[in-house]
């Protein structure tokens, strides 16, 4: 059900969203794109954007300006200062998200402007063209994945893959993963272990890396990985004491536990996995196709490294979802709709589209520009062929729209130490977090309505 064009946004629906922007929690989120171009009119106009400073450089601001004549102003993304332009009527034209997790909440919410007319009409982003991915930023009213589109993905990841360094599985004397066949999570840390060296207490090589992208959406992979879900039907509850639930729970605290790899408890004095493996102290990192734009770049690096298919658990399905698939989406409010569509297309398909696909920064969002991705190498070829093999077992794995990831993710790290030091039982760490976060949940339907 949305309001007519006209209909004002109820300062209650605006509340729900100012409090999750209070809850923090935000993880570092690298890479995702944006594109522009249609027939739409927008030259001579101004287009302002809320983005990070990595999502658009001033020299793809120029090049706008150059290729399409509309000049882009961008303001520094802060969900409280989003909340504030909306409340007051004068939101960005353009706003960047993290598909996996914002298009829900913000769709629910009725901010957000519907976007199939748009694609109708043009001739760069045409629906068939779209990779499915871009299902991520789909709402029906109840699930996401279906329904009418809210925004497009700049380019993705399989984030439950993993690259691996060969140099490190000789010198540790482990077997490389198979191919195009998954390993199961069990022998996922089995590897790991062996693969982790210490000296004098100290991790110097850590044997892998799993976090995802954000943990709550990695729990929800894992859970459906597992052959369950962890939000129930109408996606008012979380519960981490069904078998699957907890058994990805379970995965995950034993992987803390064991001190193979970054987590709370053993953070990565770099934050993020990049560094940390070309650095060759990290054996496996579960980032992702897009961290091949880092390894190709390392011409000593590249050639020992590998792409492996995301893990199974026994008995479960192949599952390999996107995290992230951050894009941008347009506030149904915004003043400048077609010159921030045409700005949109350009991003999304033109220029700075084709220039992220051959960059190897992750995976374009429309099929047709696939033939750029990096494959001149033999290295290059050998990740491509893991890559598309494993791009049949995408699937959208919807997540809540009544409260943030980043809300539920800062609940989750209030309360998971204990377990991962061992000071607490994964069973109470299940009942915990249900707690926790079934009370945000219960305030975030409140809100919705």
């Amino acid at each position: 059900m949305h309001p007519r064009a006209g209909a004002s946004l109820s300062r209650r629906r605006f509340l729900s969203l100012s409090a999750a922007g209070a809850a923090g929690g935000a993880a570092a989120l690298s890479g995702c794109a944006m594109q522009v171009s249609s027939g739409v009119s927008g030259s001579g106009e101004t287009v302002t954007l809320m983005v990070k400073p990595d999502d658009i450089s001033p020299d793809l601001i120029k090049q706008a300006q150059k290729d399409i004549g509309v000049k882009i102003v961008t303001v520094k993304y802060d969900i409280t200062k989003l909340i504030a332009m909306m409340t007051t009527g004068n939101p960005p034209d353009l706003v960047r998200g993290v598909g996996a997790v914002d298009a829900p909440y913000f769709a629910a919410r009725e901010v957000m402007e519907e976007l199939d007319p748009y694609f109708a009409r043009s001739h760069v982003l045409r629906a068939d063209d779209l990779d499915p991915v871009n299902d991520l930023w789909r709402y029906d009213g109840r699930t996401q994945g279906k329904g009418p589109r809210y925004g497009m993905a700049k380019d993705f990841s399989q984030d439950s893959m993993y690259w691996y360094n060969t140099a490190l599985f000789d010198k540790a004397g482990v077997d490389y993963p198979p191919e195009t066949e998954p390993v199961t999570y069990e022998e996922w840390l089995e590897k790991a272990k062996r693969l982790t060296q210490r000296r004098n207490g100290q991790t110097t090589v850590f044997g892998g890396s799993y976090n995802g992208v954000l943990t709550p959406n990695l729990l929800a992979s894992l859970t459906v990985a597992a052959g369950g879900s962890l939000f129930t039907d109408d996606f008012t509850r979380v519960d981490f004491t069904t078998p699957e639930a907890r058994k990805a729970l379970g995965w995950y605290i034993d992987y803390c536990r064991a001190r193979v790899g970054p987590s709370l408890v053993q953070p990565d004095p770099n934050t993020w996995d990049g560094p940390t493996y070309q650095a060759n102290r990290m054996a496996m990192s579960n980032c992702g196709y897009w961290l091949g734009g880092l390894i190709n770049a390392d011409k000593k690096l590249a050639p020992v490294s590998r792409l492996a298919p995301a893990p199974v658990f026994e008995g479960g399905g192949r599952v390999s979802p996107c995290q992230a698939g951050t894009g941008l989406w347009m506030p149904k409010k915004a003043r400048n709709k077609d010159a921030a569509w045409r700005v949109f297309e350009w991003f999304f398909g033109e220029a700075p589209a084709k220039a992220r696909a051959s960059s190897g920064w992750g995976i374009p969002t429309l099929k047709s520009l696939r033939p750029l991705m990096p494959a001149q190498e033999d290295y290059q070829k050998r990740v491509l062929e893991v890559q598309n093999a494993e791009l049949k077992h995408f699937s959208v794995i919807a997540f809540t729209p009544y409260a943030t990831g980043d809300s539920l993710y800062a609940l989750f790290n209030q309360v998971a130490p204990a377990a991962m030091n061992g000071r607490m039982s994964v069973d109470t760490l299940a009942g915990r977090l249900n707690a926790v976060m079934n009370e945000q949940l219960k305030r975030g339907k409140e809100q919705v309505g």
